[in-house]
């Protein structure tokens, strides 16, 4: 059986759909489960039952600061080899991101992963065209962002659901491998020019102002990882490209721009709309 891990949120609960379409025979664990998934809450260790789970689809529990994300990390692994489950998954950040400000708990888990003795493989995702789309700011008729010229090879998050349900399904063709899955780049002026608004570039000083004083609701670690996005797009450090996305899907991706579009739109105040 597969399970995965944060079924409850947006990646998880895609790849166990996909899963589930595929044929698979596989469950979810989240720390709120619902019907059809099992209680695994990564801070009550009592908690990490993975007996019966042959493939483990380690979604990153990166919602938290960096030594939060890997005790929990490692508390899950401990329980994946205490259980006998055969390969993990693990849902990684994407090469080009080393220098992000949330990378360090990616890499830190691979190192976890790599040293566990059990069957792996990394999914190196790049990061979404929803997160791209929804990190611009609309302002009167127009949109703002940090991110200048620069480019994201974006990816829409149903295409990394799809990539780690397709290698959940066979691990066997997967064993230590490391897939860097980033799509096509796209800009901000491509997205508001869709959007058929001005985008107008702020300085990185402007928006580290904005999110430490004027975005309610970040908590401590949010601002510096945000800003740390923003200066890796503006200055050309997310924009490459690799086919592993499409071999893995069998298929063209989604486009990345389109998805952006339409989380960008979905955000549009409507004090802003004419």
């Amino acid at each position: 059986m597969i399970l995965v891990t944060g079924a409850n949120g947006n990646l998880g609960s895609a790849t166990l759909a996909a899963l589930r379409r595929g044929g698979a025979t596989a469950t979810g664990g989240s720390r709120t489960p619902g019907a059809g998934t099992r209680h695994l809450d990564f801070d009550d260790h009592a908690s990490l039952d993975l007996t019966g789970v042959s493939t483990l689809v380690l979604v990153s529990a990166g919602y938290a600061e960096d030594d939060r994300v890997v005790a929990r990390h490692t508390a899950v692994l401990d329980a994946t080899v205490r259980d006998g489950v055969d390969h993990v998954v693990y849902t990684s950040l994407t090469t080009a991101g080393d220098h992000l400000g949330f990378a360090l708990a990616h890499r830190a888990t691979e190192r976890l992963v790599r040293a566990s003795g059990l069957s792996w493989t990394i999914l190196r995702n790049g990061l979404y065209a929803e997160l791209f789309g929804g990190l611009l700011t609309w302002h009167g008729d127009g949109v703002e962002s940090a991110f200048g010229d620069g480019a994201l090879a974006a990816v829409a998050r149903e295409d990394l659901a799809a990539a780690a349900a397709a290698v959940a399904a066979r691990p066997a063709r997967h064993g230590g491998r490391v897939y860097d899955l980033v799509g096509t780049p796209i800009t901000a002026g491509q997205v508001t020019d869709l959007l058929g608004v001005p985008h107008r570039a702020i300085g990185l000083g402007e928006y580290r102002h904005r999110l430490l004083h004027g975005t309610p609701g970040l908590l401590p670690f949010q601002p510096p990882m945000l800003a740390s996005i923003a200066t890796g797009i503006r200055h050309g450090f997310l924009d490459g490209t690799s086919p592993d996305l499409t071999d893995l899907l069998g298929r063209p991706a989604r486009d990345p721009l389109s998805v952006a579009v339409a989380a960008a739109a979905a955000s549009r105040p409507e004090t802003s709309l004419p």
